[in-house]
């Protein structure tokens, strides 16, 4: 398709010179995210497709049927090639089973650049413009910690994950989450080898409502007591909340990531304690400027400095905020929040 609407973004670390912009029309590039219904992936398609419409790009866009589905994302991958796509943008369901085909499609001189998620390995893509995953996990596991204060250890945590595949961004996350918490990781590359007692159990949840709610199930009937919740992200911290209410448990505190406008508005009504904001729409936005660079002139983005990704930053939003830990409101978070 064709995208007709324009738009202009803040994201000017990639921007192209007006010379360079007006050579991109006719330029082919894709979007493959998980599903085409979380507002994170939403957002991220209005990026790409403002971007795209800006510098006269044809953008074509493809979503898994759920999150996971990474067999729809490689028959994606496989259309964009055929159809001379220049790029692919892709938030990879599984970060290991699509390695095959994204090395196809380098191969036939596609740009791969993974949004959100790293592949495993990360350098199978030839960039990754995400979040800092690990940071975000680390900051809402610091708040809560510091939350909690000396009755952090005797908490009885619930882990509410995306998928037992156990993708990047799934790790990063609760990883980071449990090293904010002051818990050791044992193998940081995976999560549920850990041997603190005072983790309940993981779950996971597909990333969605029903997920959440379901694990939280689980997780309350092997321990009713469980007063900590970390969730992949806000659909399942939603979940998990009418889960928890349906039982009883009142003062139970959740945490979570993306910062959608939803999300920041759990938190502003006290359903989540804290959440790490991201920005999937500048993700996008930068990963079409990314494709039409290098269909102008061969060149592929850079990382940022210390990094082996393009970070595009993160950040905590909570109305209870704690010493040492740093964050910003759900007024401000309202501003920002996209969904």
């Amino acid at each position: 398709m064709k995208v007709i609407t324009k738009a202009l973004l803040g994201v000017g670390a990639l921007a192209l010179s007006a010379g360079i912009a007006s050579a991109q029309d006719g330029v082919a590039a894709c979007l493959i995210t998980k599903t085409d219904t979380n507002p994170f992936f939403v957002k991220m398609k209005e990026g790409a497709e403002a971007k795209a419409a800006e510098l006269g790009m044809t953008l074509k866009s493809y979503a898994g049927k759920v999150d996971g589905d990474h067999e729809s994302q490689v028959a994606a991958i496989e259309a964009c090639v055929a159809d001379g796509a220049k790029g692919i943008l892709i938030a990879a369901s599984d970060t290991k089973a699509i390695v095959d085909s994204v090395k196809a499609a380098r191969d036939a001189g596609v740009l791969v650049i993974a949004l959100d998620t790293p592949l495993d390995p990360i350098d199978a893509a030839d960039a990754t413009f995400a979040t800092d995953n690990f940071q975000a996990g680390l900051l809402i596991g610091q708040w809560a910690n510091a939350t909690l204060g000396a009755e952090a250890a005797n908490a009885k945590i619930a882990l509410l994950d995306l998928a037992i595949s156990q993708p990047s961004v799934d790790v990063l996350r609760d990883q980071g989450f449990l090293t904010g918490m002051g818990i050791d990781t044992a193998d940081i590359n995976k999560w549920g080898d850990e041997t603190d007692p005072r983790i309940v159990g993981n779950e996971v949840t597909a990333g969605n409502e029903e997920g959440g709610l379901k694990a939280m199930e689980a997780l309350l009937a092997k321990d009713a007591d469980i007063n900590v919740v970390y969730t992949i992200n806000e659909p399942s911290a939603a979940g998990a909340f009418e889960a928890l209410k349906a039982a009883g448990k009142e003062g139970v505190l959740i945490v979570s990531v993306d910062g959608g406008c939803p999300g920041v508005a759990d938190v502003k009504d006290g359903v989540i304690g804290a959440t790490s904001q991201q920005y999937p729409l500048q993700m996008a936005a930068l990963g079409v400027e990314a494709i039409a660079k290098f269909a102008a002139d061969g060149t592929k983005p850079a990382p940022t400095e210390g990094k082996a990704f393009f970070d595009t930053g993160v950040a905590l939003i909570t109305d209870k905020p704690v010493d040492g830990v740093p964050s910003i409101d759900t007024a401000k978070g309202t501003e920002l929040c996209w969904g």
